[in-house]
């Protein structure tokens, strides 16, 4: 079972590793994601990553908790289908609603495994943002 924690600067080699180690929405444009919004996330929003037993650090997620923006998710290839997605995502709700959030927002890309992922836990597909990417949404459940 994976183990969910706050990501930390120390992190920040493995997370590195884990986004160019995806064949799914590869990272083409390095200047679309950077080392500002990863600190952004890292000091200001939810960052979290998921360790296998081993420790080794195999998924992460950033989400904003003021606009419930899913910034990132990804796990490494290789370990999909371990419950690393749906342990980051499931804690990244929970603490968006936490955060006071009713709804959160993603974008992916259309036609991939993700894009599945994200419509088989509920999430409403809204169409195509300008760029292609499916965009989703899910409102957020508060605890009776």
């Amino acid at each position: 079972m994976p183990v969910v924690r706050p990501a930390t600067a120390a992190d920040l080699p493995r997370i590195h590793i884990v986004r160019h180690g995806t064949m799914e929405n590869r990272l083409l444009d390095p200047t679309k994601v950077t080392s500002e919004e990863a600190k952004w996330y890292l000091d200001h929003a939810i960052f979290l990553v998921s360790e296998d037993e081993a420790g080794v650090v195999q998924g992460f997620t950033c989400a904003n908790h003021q606009s419930g923006y899913i910034w990132a998710l990804f796990v490494i290839d290789g370990q999909h289908r371990k419950g690393h997605g749906m342990a980051l995502l499931d804690t990244a709700l929970d603490r968006l609603v936490a955060a006071g959030l009713r709804q959160s927002h993603l974008t992916t890309g259309a036609g991939t495994a993700a894009e599945a992922f994200y419509a088989a836990q509920g999430w409403v597909n809204r169409g195509r943002a300008l760029n292609g990417e499916t965009v989703f949404i899910k409102a957020l459940e508060r605890p009776q």
